[in-house]
C-alpha cells in the first residue's frame, strides 16, 4: 500500500473506531468502556496531528480541540479507577490502605456520575461534519509528496521526544510526564506511518509500550501522592494519614528509578536526525 493509501486507511479506520467506541460507552458505560474510548480518541488525535502537519487546515484544530475536550472528560474517572486498582493489589500487604480505597471509591462514585452526564451530553453533530470534509480534501492529496512528508513528521514527532528527553531533570517527575506524553504521539504517529518503512521490526511496538508503560507508573503514584494528600484529615488519623503518604513516596521513588535505569532505551526506536540511518540498519 502506498502512503496515501495508508493514510486514507488510518483516518477511516480509525475514525470509525472512535464512533463504535463512542456509542458502546454512551450504551454501556464501564470502566473497559471508559478505556477503550480513550485509546481510540488518542489514536484518532494521532492521525489529525498528523494531517496537521500534511495539510493545515482550520477544521483540523477544531477537530483536535473537540476530541481533546473528551479526553478531559474522562482523566479524572480514568486515574481514580486506575488507583483503585492498585490499590486492590496492594492492600493485603498494607492493610493501611484501606482509608484511601474508602476515600477513593466515593470519589469515583461521583465521577461516574459527572462523566456519565458529560459522554452522554457532549454532541459530535459538528465534529462529524468536520471530520468529512477532511476525509474528502485528503483525497486530493498528491501520492507522490505523502511518503516523504509521513516520515517527516514522524521524524519531527522523534525530534520533540529527543529535545524533552535531554531537558529532563531525573529528580523531577513532572519532566518525566513531558517526555511521556510526547513519547506517546510519536509511538501513535509511528503506529500509521510503520508500513511506510522498510525492515521495520514489529516487536518495536511491544517495546515502546513497555518503555512508556514505566514512565506511566510514575505518573499513577504521582497522582496517588496528590490525591492521598486530599484525605480527610477528620476521618483519619494522622499516623493513618502519614502511613499512607509514606506508601505513594516510596513507589514513586521505585518507579522514578526503575524508568531511569533503561532510560536510554528510548534512542533505539528511531533515528537522531533525518540523515542518520535507522537503529535496525546499524
Amino acid at each position: 500500500m502506498d502512503a496515501k493509501g495508508v493514510l486514507l486507511e488510518s483516518l477511516d479506520t480509525r475514525w470509525k473506531k472512535f464512533r463504535v467506541e463512542l456509542k458502546h460507552c454512551r450504551e454501556e458505560f464501564s470502566e473497559e468502556a471508559v478505556h477503550d474510548l480513550r485509546v481510540a480518541t488518542r489514536r484518532l488525535l494521532a492521525i489529525f496531528e498528523l494531517l496537521r502537519a500534511i495539510m493545515p487546515h482550520n477544521r483540523i484544530q477544531k477537530i483536535r480541540h473537540e476530541l481533546k475536550d473528551q479526553l478531559d472528560d474522562l482523566d479524572d474517572l480514568r486515574d481514580t479507577q486506575t488507583l483503585l486498582a492498585d490499590v486492590s493489589e496492594n492492600l493485603h500487604e498494607d492493610s493501611q490502605l484501606k482509608i484511601f480505597q474508602n476515600h477513593l471509591l466515593k470519589e469515583e462514585k461521583r465521577f461516574l456520575r459527572s462523566t456519565r452526564k458529560l459522554i452522554r451530553a457532549r454532541e459530535h453533530k459538528n465534529l462529524n461534519k468536520r471530520v468529512e470534509k477532511i476525509q474528502a480534501a485528503a483525497q486530493t492529496l498528491a501520492p507522490e509528496m505523502l511518503d516523504g512528508e509521513m516520515i517527516t513528521a514522524a521524524d519531527e514527532a522523534f525530534s520533540h521526544v529527543i529535545q524533552t528527553y535531554f531537558a529532563m531533570d531525573a529528580e523531577n517527575a513532572a519532566s518525566i510526564h513531558k517526555l511521556r506524553i510526547a513519547f506517546k504521539k510519536f509511538r501513535y504517529t509511528l503506529e500509521i506511518v510503520h508500513p511506510l518503512i522498510p525492515n521495520f521490526p514489529d516487536v518495536n511496538f511491544e517495546r515502546m509500550h513497555s518503555y512508556q508503560s514505566k514512565m506511566g507508573d510514575i505518573q499513577d503514584m504521582e497522582v496517588a501522592s496528590q490525591r492521598a494528600a486530599d484525605l480527610d484529615i477528620t476521618r483519619a488519623s494522622s499516623d493513618e494519614l502519614e502511613a499512607v503518604s509514606s506508601h505513594y513516596a516510596l513507589r514513586l521513588r521505585t518507579a522514578m528509578i526503575n524508568y531511569l535505569e533503561d532510560k536510554g532505551e528510548v534512542l533505539v526506536f528511531w533515528r537522531t536526525s533525518p540523515d542518520q540511518p535507522f537503529p535496525w540498519e546499524k
